[in-house]
């Protein structure tokens, strides 16, 4: 048992590495991983057992080159515990930042995919709605209908360039990530892609989204309610292109954008939820577990969220009881963020029993009381809930957590429901077993390269190949068009960025919240830089650790 702990720690050092982990057989001499890779680099590591990268006198390169291959492949296959594939829990919450939630005295949350989680039936008929309404009310052809809701096409956070009804998924760094950009319903060669922004995958910053998603010319969808709108903008492109109708791509784009929001506007998605919530509304009884926990702890709480009162009413007894309102000090609806936290000028209105605006001046926020609009600004005036000791949680990252982290101090927890599927798909062996070897592969390209004779150009060659297919093997787990929501082939996605700068917490949902103490200290794992690359893994096997215990887990296989 103790043999194989010793292998799980081996193999979580590797994965977390830099650039592939182990690089081949453990053999006894020199290392050239100390220096520009290739043969006769002495090791100033000592001749403790190392990864012999060198071919022998007189050996083929290219045979060496192979031979260092299945020696990384079995080498590979021993690291691998049977216990790796549980690794990653769906329900923890993950931290970008420190915090204790002793420290947290007031929490506040949105309401739609915070407090009420929907199921994934409701996209189809927001789907469904905005179709009918673009050719009964915008004229649109007849031929649109035919469209059905594909769960499966698009994921969030991805890009769309209005003017060239491109929709595309870009990295931290404003690269399109090659393989994943779409016209309606058809890939986009990269060729086509590179040539359509002056012979570059990358997106200048002054194209890009703005803060809140919303450029000159591209539009980043953020929330999960932009998942039907995204498939019902390709559907009609498709739609478009295949039957060579000439359009304005802003027109277009405007009229499904205003399709779907007249969805909203209208009352529609509130009237399916309201008329089924055990169908539409998920984890309710944890909602009210969660809540009354923090009260029962002596936690204020407060709501914030651009909903109507009349909807909110409603799902929240569903969920919590006809008394829900004595759980929260403060509940705001129809609060038209983002910019209920950067505009002064909207007050506060109070609403009566049945909903209808009340036309006395606000000088306090009082408990059970039911308030619209207003401002951040006079929020923080009339409660004093300032800075760190308050903990929001929403599910947009830039209209319900970017303002108040950046501007205000507060601390910030993300609902991101798709992590949960996401590492479900990460703990599988399929899984494991093509990263893990995809980045051995990474790291035997890296170390090989020096390797330049037209042979070994050539054994580089597939190994490039066989990388690129197992990158693409490895995006098509989690979507075959998109990927993960999280990383491009190797780099975090511009989606995961924003993450990472705008909140404190993440989580699938609320109820993860459950499964800790509310004194309890969140601590980001430190991951590596790429200068700290000799602390890790991918740098065991080279010889070179200084440090004891790393270097005693070199001799661990």
């Amino acid at each position: 048992m103790a043999g194989a702990g010793l292998r799980t720690t081996a193999w979580r050092w590797m994965l977390c590495g830099g650039n592939g982990g182990p690089r081949a057989a453990w053999s006894s001499s020199s290392c050239p991983g100390c220096g520009p890779p290739g043969p006769g680099v002495p090791c100033p590591g000592g001749t403790r057992p190392v990864l012999n990268l060198a071919p022998a006198g007189g050996t083929d390169p290219s045979a060496h080159l192979w031979a260092r291959y299945q020696d990384m492949r079995r080498l590979v296959h021993d690291l691998l515990p049977p216990e790796v594939c549980s690794l990653l829990n769906p329900a923890a919450v993950y931290a970008n930042n420190e915090i204790s939630l002793s420290d947290v005295e007031v929490y506040g949350f949105d309401y739609d995919y915070t407090l009420a989680q929907y199921a994934d039936a409701l996209h189809p008929e927001i789907f469904g709605a905005a179709r009918d309404i673009l050719i009964e009310h915008y004229k649109y052809p007849e031929g649109i209908r035919k469209y059905d809701y594909n769960p499966n096409f698009a994921i969030r956070g991805l890009h769309y360039d209005i003017q060239k009804s491109l929709l595309m998924k870009i990295d931290a760094f404003h690269y399109v990530q090659l393989g994943t950009a779409y016209r309606g319903l058809q890939p986009v060669p990269d060729e086509e892609v590179i040539d359509l922004y002056g012979g570059t995958q990358h997106i200048p910053l002054y194209q890009m989204s703005g803060f809140y998603g919303k450029g000159p010319s591209i539009k980043q969808f953020m929330d999960i309610f932009s998942l039907p709108e995204m498939a019902l903008l390709s559907c009609v492109v498709d739609h478009f292109l295949g039957h060579g109708l000439e359009f304005d791509q802003a027109h277009l784009y405007k009229d499904v954008t205003d399709a779907i929001r007249d969805v909203h506007v209208k009352g529609l998605m509130y009237q399916w939820i309201e008329r089924d919530m055990e169908k539409y509304i998920l984890r309710g009884d944890e909602t009210f577990a969660v809540l009354s926990r923090l009260v029962n702890h002596g936690k204020q709480l407060f709501l914030i969220t651009n909903s109507p009162f009349s909807f909110v009413d409603k799902g929240m007894r569903h969920m919590v009881g006809a008394d829900w309102r004595q759980l929260f000090d403060v509940v705001i609806v129809q609060a038209d963020k983002p910019s209920f936290f950067t505009d002064r000028r909207k007050p506060f209105r109070k609403l009566d029993e049945k909903g209808s605006l009340q036309w006395d001046r606000i000088t306090r926020l009082e408990k059970g009381k039911i308030y619209r609009q207003g401002n951040l600004f006079d929020f923080l005036r009339l409660t004093e809930w300032r800075g760190p000791r308050v903990l929001y949680f929403g599910d947009h990252l830039y209209s319900d957590l970017a303002d108040l982290m950046l501007r205000h101090g507060w601390r910030t927890g993300a609902i991101i429901p798709e992590l949960e599927r996401e590492i479900r798909i990460i703990n599988t062996e399929q899984y494991m077993h093509s990263l893990t070897w995809q980045q051995a592969l990474t790291g035997l390209l890296e170390r090989m390269q020096t390797y330049q004779d037209a042979e070994s150009r050539q054994v580089l060659a597939a190994w490039v190949k066989e990388r690129q297919e197992l990158r693409c093997i490895t995006k098509a787990l989690f979507n075959p068009q998109f990927g993960s929501i999280f990383r491009t082939f190797h780099n975090p996605t511009y989606f995961s960025r924003r993450l990472v700068r705008f909140s404190d917490l993440y989580m699938a949902s609320l109820s993860c919240l459950l499964n800790y103490r509310v004194d309890f200290t969140f601590y980001p794992r430190r991951t590596p830089l790429q200068h700290e690359a000799p602390l890790w893994m991918d740098q065991l096997c080279t010889g070179c650790m200084k440090t004891p215990f790393l270097g005693d887990m070199a001799h661990i296989r």
